[in-house]
Order: C-alpha cells, then sequence, then structure tokens
C-alpha cells in the first residue's frame, strides 16, 4: 500500500499551472545587465524582487489553505486541570489525513485542527513514530484541501523553502528561507538518530513543529520539527522521503514495522590494528553486553562479549549503526551479522521479531 492511495491525484496541485507562472518568474539576478543606468538597474532589481514574491505568493495561496493549526489537549493529573498545547501539521490527502510531528500529538487526550477559514475539525490519532517524531492523524471530514508530498532527494543547498504554520498560536504565518545543509541527523524523542534531515534557514518559532516546508513548485519538502535555541537561521525538518515511508507504515499498520534483534550493545574503544583488520575507519567497535532469553539473537547463536563487525554487509562503528543497518528491513527477511569472536570472524543469519508498537 502507497501514500499515494490516499491522495486524489486528480485534486493535487498542478504546479505548472498554479505555481511560479508569474511574467517576471524566469528572471535572474544574473540578467541584470552591468551597463544599464543606474534607474534601468533599480528597475530590473525590482522586477527581480517581484518575481522572488510572486513565488512565494503563489505557492503560499495554493498550500495556505491545506495547512492546519493543531490543538491538543493532554491530562496532567493535577489541580490545573488538562495541559493544552499547540503545533501544525498538513493535509496530505483529500480524506483527512493530516501530517505533524510525534511530539505534537503526544499523549494527546483531544485533537483539534483549525484550517486556515476558521473551521474547526474534531480529529483522531491514526498512529505515531518517536523515532522519526512523525505522526498522522485523521479529521472527521472529508473532501479538504491538501498538499502533495515532493521528493526531498532533490534538494540542492541554496534553494528556495517556505515554512507555513502557526507559531505562538499565529495562525497562517509565512517564512521563508533556502535549504543551507542536508544528510543532518537528530536525536528522536526515544533517543533514535533520524537521519536525511534537513537544514534551513526559515525563521521558526514554537507552534512551527508538524507544518510543512515546502519548496516553490508548493509540494512539501520537510516536516519542520526542530531549531537550536537562541541560534539564528538554524531550523530543521524531517524530510519529506522519511515521512512518505511512515505515513505509508502508519496508515497501514497504525505503526512503524522495524526489525527487533534482542541485543544490548555498547560502544568501546578497540586497538588500531584492529580497527584497519576490519576496515574500520576509526578505532571504535559495538561489544554485545547482553541478550534477551530466546530472542533473535540468542536463537541465532550470538553471544556477550562477540564484537559485532557488519550487518548487512554494512561496517558497525557505533550504536547509530545498527540502527542504519536495519533500517530497510522488511518483515520475514533474515540479517546478516559477522561479528569476532576469540581471533575469529564468525558470520550468522538472524530472523529478527518485529518491535512492539509504541505506547501513543
Amino acid at each position: 500500500m502507497n501514500y499515494s492511495d490516499y491522495a486524489n491525484g486528480d485534486e493535487h496541485i498542478d504546479s505548472e499551472s498554479k505555481i511560479g507562472n508569474s511574467n517576471n518568474s524566469n528572471i535572474d539576478p544574473a540578467d541584470i545587465d552591468p551597463a544599464a543606468t543606474p534607474s534601468e538597474k533599480e528597475k530590473q532589481h525590482a522586477e527581480v524582487l517581484d518575481a522572488y514574491s510572486q513565488a512565494v505568493i503563489s505557492v503560499v495561496e495554493a498550500v495556505g489553505p491545506a495547512v492546519v493549526g493543531i490543538a491538543v489537549k493532554r491530562p496532567t493529573f493535577t489541580v490545573l486541570g488538562d495541559q493544552v498545547g499547540a503545533g501544525s501539521g498538513s493535509i496530505i490527502s483529500e480524506a483527512g489525513y493530516i501530517l505533524t510531528n510525534a511530539h505534537v500529538v503526544y499523549k494527546a487526550k483531544q485533537l483539534i485542527a483549525l484550517m486556515q477559514n476558521g473551521t474547526e475539525l474534531d480529529c483522531t490519532l491514526v498512529g505515531t513514530d518517536l523515532a522519526t517524531d512523525t505522526a498522522v492523524i485523521r479529521a472527521n471530514a472529508s473532501n479538504l484541501p491538501f498538499v502533495q508530498l515532493g521528493n526531498s532527494e532533490a534538494l540542492k543547498v541554496g534553494q528556495l523553502v517556505i515554512a507555513i504554520g502557526n507559531p505562538l498560536g499565529l495562525s497562517s504565518t509565512v517564512s521563508t528561507g533556502v535549504v543551507s545543509a542536508l544528510g543532518r541527523a537528530l536525536r528522536s524523542i526515544d533517543g533514535r538518530l533520524i537521519e536525511n534531515v534537513i537544514q534551513h534557514t526559515a525563521p521558526l518559532n514554537p507552534g512551527n513543529s508538524g507544518g510543512p516546508l515546502v519548496d516553490s513548485r508548493g509540494r512539501i519538502v520537510g516536516i519542520n520539527t526542530a531549531i537550536i535555541a537562541f541560534a539564528q537561521g538554524i531550523g530543521f525538518s524531517i524530510s519529506s522521503n522519511t515521512a512518505k515511508w511512515v505515513i505509508n507504515q502508519i496508515i497501514e499498520y497504525g505503526h512503524v514495522r522495524r526489525a527487533h534483534l534482542g541485543l544490548a550493545t555498547q560502544q568501546r574503544r578497540i586497538d588500531s590494528r584492529l580497527a584497519d583488520y576490519l576496515g574500520f575507519d576509526k578505532p571504535f567497535g559495538v561489544e554485545v553486553i547482553a541478550l534477551e532469553y530466546d530472542g533473535p539473537a540468542a536463537k541465532a547463536g550470538i553471544r556477550p562479549g562477540d564484537l559485532l563487525i557488519s550487518i548487512n554487509n554494512q561496517k558497525i562503528m557505533s550504536i547509530d549503526d545498527i540502527q542504519h543497518a536495519i533500517s530497510g528491513w522488511n518483515i520475514g527477511e533474515y540479517i546478516s551479522i559477522s561479528v569476532l569472536r576469540d581471533g575469529r570472524i564468525i558470520a550468522f543469519e538472524l530472523l529478527p521479531s518485529e518491535t512492539e508498537a509504541e505506547a501513543a
């Protein structure tokens, strides 16, 4: 089952006809004639700025109606009563599926989506994935405006991006910036490493979480998730390609299905000569320190004290490398693991179990 099954293709944003069709949209700063008179240069500069403005305006007009504020009520078990929080989200299907951050809806007692036109929609939680800080909720409505997910792999450093959301409760707020780096990594709520994170300069504030980062064609390329406190121009977004995979899993199963190996590990320094022998580019390895009784690793024959060398032919030098190596695992597939034991390299075939669904 694929994310596109949940979005009506006939209703998607037509980027060719709706986005960036200003007469000035093809003007580039490099086209400004250096020999022009000051007044001519001023006019050409104005045209360039106008083209930029029109591109942003077109995107906001097309995408804005599909961006919602999310009001969250959480139980606090105190005399002060329930806690009320807020975030942002994007409607990704006319059937009412809304994409947001897991930390926005975490332990929510009640969810309400606030549309640009003032409509309030009661929502239910479809599923969350703390490991990628991604969640899907569903509005109790249909025939809603929605926005498509783009291809984050096609992003380039320096590319224009637009953040839309509800920072500090201010609805339909727009900010712009550029992609400043790709392939960053962040820690999620549960401590896992989120890979392929987008760093950008579009200003974000509390309440932007879960809102879309879109490109100049009006397609979601990221989910705004974090900022660095006291820093300016440093925001982070979960890539749309990561979100697509998570969305499919959540809608089909209610959670993301991941491999469970049944072992506990720790990173430790190893002799540099051993690292060279194993093909490691740094003198660190991952040692098995405990096994789950009758778990997948124990059944395969792995023992405490084994030094992991590779999983599915990927070198293991850190605990995060384990997560990366099994991230593309499919239910029912065997995983190959090589370990160093008593000076010998031993290979195992291991059938992982599935991780338990996390509590929402």
